[in-house]
């Protein structure tokens, strides 16, 4: 038979925490917006604590929610242990401070290939005592690793905001169109309206890409040359593919400078000139760290030093 104090091991604290502000605001919903989760999960972290501990906290009807004698029993020990974990907490950022400390950056390939080079080592030689990470993949995957925590914040271009997320705009890129026949690196930019590109073999993004979704309102004959077009899922690829002759793309300009080494034929688009928002994401309700806040003003100081914005 499992007593009630080994039950009490396996309670967490972000279960306290729900049962906590359901105490005081007297509501799952209210709840759960303090606490930053939908109110199901505060619902399913309230059932595994009475699950555990065996007993209901709670008497639930349609116009209140009141603690029952269990609940009023465990309320001052929960608020106690919950009080003891923030204070562990500070205590423990505090004994670490001089220690040299960790800021993980989640990005996209390409982002990560083409940008952060170079922010990193200007912020590695401002700020040495900071250890940069950098951790890329798909948007999903960058977006997700800032929601569980894995990365300390995301550069992206999100182009729709996302529950949890809390987005800051860095910079304005516009968009251009890259086209094969160049021979030599370092071509002249030109310009070019939409029109120009209607009839020419394209290669995308997929439809389902909210960069495409962008692209393709200015597009013409967008809905027809999506059954022609070459799809690839990265910005990166879609280089590649159009240096080998496979068609033409439209691509932030903030990889000017990565078509203009592959030798691309490179225009500006017009008519109307689009631009599209690159943003650092964080995780909602996260204490923002100082290197953090360091971090983003070096990635504005380095894109605004390029010539990639308009």
């Amino acid at each position: 038979m499992v007593n009630s104090s080994s039950k009490l091991i396996n309670v967490g604290s972000r279960q306290l925490q729900a049962f906590l502000e359901i105490c005081r605001c007297g509501s799952f919903a209210a709840a759960a917006e303090r606490i930053h989760l939908s109110p199901s999960g505060v619902s399913m972290l309230v059932k595994e604590l009475e699950r555990q501990l065996g007993v209901r906290l709670f008497e639930r009807t349609t116009r209140a929610v009141t603690l029952t004698d269990a609940g009023r029993l465990l309320q001052p020990h929960a608020e106690r242990v919950v009080a003891e974990l923030r204070q562990l907490g500070v205590a423990l950022q505090g004994s670490s401070s001089a220690a040299r400390s960790t800021l993980t950056i989640a990005a996209t390939p390409v982002i990560a290939t083409c940008l952060l080079p170079k922010v990193v080592a200007e912020f590695a030689r401002r700020h040495p005592e900071v250890r940069i990470q950098v951790m890329d993949g798909s948007l999903d995957s960058v977006r997700q690793a800032v929601l569980e925590g894995h990365a300390n914040m995301g550069i992206a271009f999100f182009v729709k905001p996302a529950a949890g997320l809390l987005r800051e705009s860095v910079c304005s890129f516009r968009l251009m169109s890259i086209g094969p026949g160049e021979r030599r690196r370092n071509p002249a930019i030109q310009t070019r309206n939409w029109k120009s590109l209607d009839g020419l073999p394209m290669i995308a993004l997929p439809i389902s890409n909210p960069i495409q979704a962008l692209i393709d309102k200015h597009l013409p004959n967008a809905k027809t040359s999506q059954q022609e077009r070459a799809e690839m899922n990265f910005l990166g690829t879609m280089i590649a593919m159009v240096k080998a002759g496979l068609g033409n793309a439209v691509i932030p300009s903030f990889m000017t400078e990565e078509c203009r080494q592959q030798g691309l034929k490179i225009a500006m688009l017009t008519e109307p000139a689009v631009h599209l928002n690159m943003y650092v994401a964080l995780r909602r309700g996260a204490d923002r760290q100082a290197a953090e806040t360091q971090f983003i003003a070096t990635l504005k100081t380095q894109i605004a030093k390029s010539d990639e914005l308009e």
